[in-house]
């Protein structure tokens, strides 16, 4: 409420500078001219600055959202005030503060979205857990500093709080004081901050011009592969997103597909790239115990794994977003079902974008809480509990950048049946079972009858012991992925 009391009072106040000075700018004569323009312009931005800090944090923005999500038609409307206020928002550039000579160099790691608010998607589980294991330890010669965008001043340090173990916290901190630099320091884009860098890449450049490199984690490129699939002004912030991280020293991608289709996009897109770019890829860890894993599980925690593991249970974790390939499993899954098949689908994730059908759809589902089940925003201890549970675990996204999800089934021996996409081929190779294709090749009913009879042909194999097992799967630790990002960083 505070903020939308401050962007009235801008508003009235700005009005009322309007009214009090235009007249005797316009009496003053043509000379004036350009004065009366450029306070007028002034005004004009002072506004739109207030009204897009509204706009996107605080309550405000949450209740947007949550409008936009139950109403995708809305949220086109809301998403093009918000690019047609992003311009107007840029920050002024900012000067590069420095720290004198002696002691260790800094990584400093943008975790610009985590620090504000932890909503447990899989790239903010990425983050945490590569800032811990950075935390755990360092790269010779340096230190870390979790730092985070403040639209006031620009990067400040996170306050960090961590043990040996595996507990971290991230908070904000009250001191207006940007991040000190030295030549030789290292600036990592861990978080995906598309709409932070962009606000800043003035001052990044600013930094890679002190000797200070650069580089960003390139999580997928999708909004660009699957835009029908994103709010509407997602895909364009992805490509300037995109376009400006090949000004700085690289992008480091999560695996090789996506590297691949980073590099192909460069070329397709006649970009000219820094003379020190390069696009490298690492691939992520699997273990959530050393992960700064969240905790708590619900009273009926013990009830609801007995009945996951009285018959098979086949697994879907990831935000719902029509990309995932929900619908098409569920629709398999309501045919199984309709043929008397004893199995259990389990979905955990949030909700995610215009998903309202699809959600109606299991609100309203026969078979909801007891064949078929729905659980959000559950801790990673209770996710942990409902891998061990489940017999199979199901990804049927029509993209990915990963697939966190194999890999953390594959650390408890999980079966996986994947849908046969370049990147899960590069990730669980044969160690998975595999079904369909790209999508869009056939209707959604018959997607949905080629489905069923892979899950039941996979059945069959499970009950002969015959399936592809996912132990033969190589993965990662979180160690193990963090030596292969800084390989990025500093072998040159």
């Amino acid at each position: 409420m505070w903020r939308l009391c401050a962007l009235l009072g801008c508003i009235a106040s700005n009005c009322i500078q309007a009214v009090f000075f235009l007249p005797k700018f316009l009496l003053a004569g043509p000379c004036r001219l350009p004065a009366v323009l450029s306070v007028t312009t002034t005004m004009i931005k002072s506004v739109f600055k207030s009204l897009y800090g509204v706009l996107t944090a605080g309550p405000i923005k949450d209740a947007l959202k949550a409008i936009g999500t139950k109403y995708p038609k809305i949220d086109v409307f809301l998403r093009k005030i918000q690019v047609a206020l992003f311009d107007w928002y840029l920050v002024k550039p900012r000067n590069v503060q420095y720290r004198g000579d002696g002691g260790n160099q800094i990584l400093f790691v943008d975790v610009s979205f985590l620090v504000l608010e932890d909503v447990k998607t899989g790239i903010q589980r990425v983050t945490r857990s590569i800032l811990l294991q950075l935390l755990k330890q360092p790269p010779s010669g340096f230190d870390i500093q979790a730092v985070y965008g403040d639209r006031y001043v620009g990067y400040k340090a996170a306050t960090m709080s961590h043990t040996n173990g595996d507990a971290l916290t991230l908070s904000v901190t009250r001191a207006e004081i940007p991040i000190q630099v030295r030549s030789g320091d290292i600036f990592l884009g861990l978080d995906y901050a598309a709409v932070n860098t962009l606000k800043e890449q003035s001052y990044l450049a600013k930094l890679r011009a002190a000797g200070i490199k650069v580089y960003f984690v390139v999580y997928d490129l999708l909004p660009i592969q699957f835009p029908s699939y994103f709010p509407p002004s997602t895909e364009e912030f992805h490509v300037r997103w995109l376009r400006a991280l090949t000004k700085f020293d690289g992008a480091i991608c999560i695996s090789k597909a996506v590297a691949d289709d980073y590099q192909a996009w460069i070329v397709k897109n006649r970009l000219t790239v820094s003379d020190t770019f390069k696009t490298t890829f690492f691939h992520l860890g699997a273990d959530l115990n050393n992960s700064s894993p969240s905790k708590g599980l619900p009273l009926d925690a013990e009830q609801a794994l007995q009945t996951f593991s009285q018959r098979p249970t086949f697994l879907m974790v990831g935000t719902l977003e029509p990309r995932k390939g929900y619908r098409q499993i569920l629709d398999a899954f309501t045919l199984l079902w309709q043929a008397s098949e004893n199995v259990n689908l389990l979905i955990v994730g949030k909700v995610g974008w215009n998903i309202a059908e699809i959600a109606d759809i299991i609100a309203k589902h026969p078979e909801l809480n007891k064949k078929l089940f729905w659980l959000k925003g559950i801790s990673d201890e209770y996710l942990e509990k409902i891998y061990a549970a489940s017999t199979c675990l199901i990804a049927a996204s029509e993209g990915e950048g990963f697939g966190l999800p194999l890999i953390e089934s594959a650390q408890y021996g999980i079966p996986l049946l994947l849908r046969d996409i370049p990147v899960f081929r590069e990730v669980a190779g044969e160690a998975a079972y595999y079904f369909g294709g790209p999508a869009g090749r056939q209707t959604a009913a018959e997607a949905a009858q080629d489905t069923a009879q892979s899950i039941k042909a996979w059945l069959s194999l499970y009950e002969a012991k015959q399936h592809p097992l996912s132990t033969g799967l190589n993965y990662n630790t979180w160690q193990q992925s963090v030596e292969q990002l800084q390989k990025s960083l500093f072998v040159q």
